[in-house]
């Protein structure tokens, strides 16, 4: 497990590429990405059905699945514990860019 921290961003196209590197095990990206889409359904069912209680199965869902990919797989230490804005963001940005065909799915 890696424990040295990482070099200090100053925005999110600086830090992008270190966030792939963190992500280069094909089963925690998926695990994130699964995450997320999770997310996405918690969200929409929330809207829908007007239960905001569900609200706080949001951060417990999204990073369970993140933390499960790198304690278990990639063997590091979330970027979101350093970085989590850019970390969420890049979240986001990596499940489209897998979408869209830029990284491996």
């Amino acid at each position: 497990m890696t424990t040295e921290s990482p070099p200090r961003y100053t925005s999110f196209a600086e830090f992008y590429p270190y966030y792939l590197q963190e992500h280069s095990n094909a089963t925690c990206r998926r695990l994130h990405y699964v995450g997320s889409l999770l997310v996405l359904c918690i969200l929409a069912y929330t809207l829908l059905s007007q239960q905001w209680l569900w609200l706080l199965a949001v951060p417990l869902v999204g990073y369970g699945f993140a933390w499960v990919g790198h304690f278990g797989f990639e063997k590091n230490r979330p970027a979101t514990f350093q970085y989590p804005l850019y970390s969420l963001m890049g979240d986001w940005v990596m499940l489209k860019d897998a979408f869209t065909g830029r990284i491996k799915f």
